[in-house]
């Protein structure tokens, strides 16, 4: 990642990762405890707002595949932690139908519907990931901008096969060879899986599309004139100019 003083994109997937990346966005793809600590060293190089960027599986029943969700709060056990207004109504302003809703983060994938069911109905969050409370917890001890954009992959009637959990590699690529074995020894989740595949080519679409929409720095409100002059990093990575 580079020494940027722009945003920094959170997200898990390598999928994620290339959709987030382009001018005034630095980009974070790990999971779980190294998040925090690739978080931090961001921020002390400079980064100026985090925004938690990427799929979310649905909680809320009326969402469907391809749905993108703005944040309006993260919740993760009793904390709420709330992004930011000026930059959220951006995010909103640039995202034709987006819905302004709460985003549940957990620390494991959410795969039944009965599960989805029920988290919904004590959070009433909309959606759900696993680096949302995360991102914001950190942004929040350094108190700076923190956003959520999130397109839903799975809706809440939709189950997970074994297959689509197994794991990561650390760039956040899919672990091939995990898969295959998960199919091997239980083949009946083949339907399950496809299912899964098309609803993840929808979001990923959706997802590039929004990208789009979003430009520089995804839609952060807080540049400065000149640091909307784009140079180009040692490493051939668009930067912004500080101001």
């Amino acid at each position: 990642m580079s020494s940027t003083r722009g945003v920094v994109a959170v997200t898990s997937l390598a999928l994620e990762a290339d959709i987030a990346s382009g001018p005034g966005v630095s980009v974070i793809c790990v999971q779980g405890l190294q998040l925090a600590a690739a978080l931090e060293a961001a921020i002390a190089r400079g980064a100026r707002g985090v925004i938690s960027f990427g799929i979310a599986g649905g909680l809320a029943p009326e969402l469907r595949a391809g749905d993108c969700i703005v944040a309006a709060a993260v919740q993760s056990g009793e904390q709420v932690f709330p992004t930011d207004q000026v930059w959220t109504r951006t995010l909103l302003s640039a995202l034709p139908g987006a819905l302004h809703r709460h985003v549940l983060a957990v620390d494991a994938p959410v795969a039944h519907p009965v599960e989805k069911r029920q988290l919904h109905a004590e959070t009433g969050a909309a959606v759900v990931d696993t680096e949302s409370h995360i991102a914001a917890r950190v942004a929040a001890a350094h108190r700076i901008p923190f956003a959520v954009c999130r397109v839903v992959i799975d809706a809440a009637h939709r189950r997970l096969p074994p297959a689509a959990l197994v794991g990561l590699h650390d760039d956040g690529t899919p672990d091939v060879r995990a898969v295959f074995g998960s199919v091997m020894r239980q083949p009946r989740q083949l339907p399950t899986l496809a299912r899964t595949a098309l609803d993840a080519q929808v979001a990923r679409n959706a997802l590039r599309r929004g990208r789009r929409l979003l430009g520089v720095g995804l839609a952060f409100p807080y540049f400065s004139d000149r640091a909307s002059e784009l140079l180009v990093s040692e490493r051939g990575e668009p930067v912004l100019s500080t101001p």
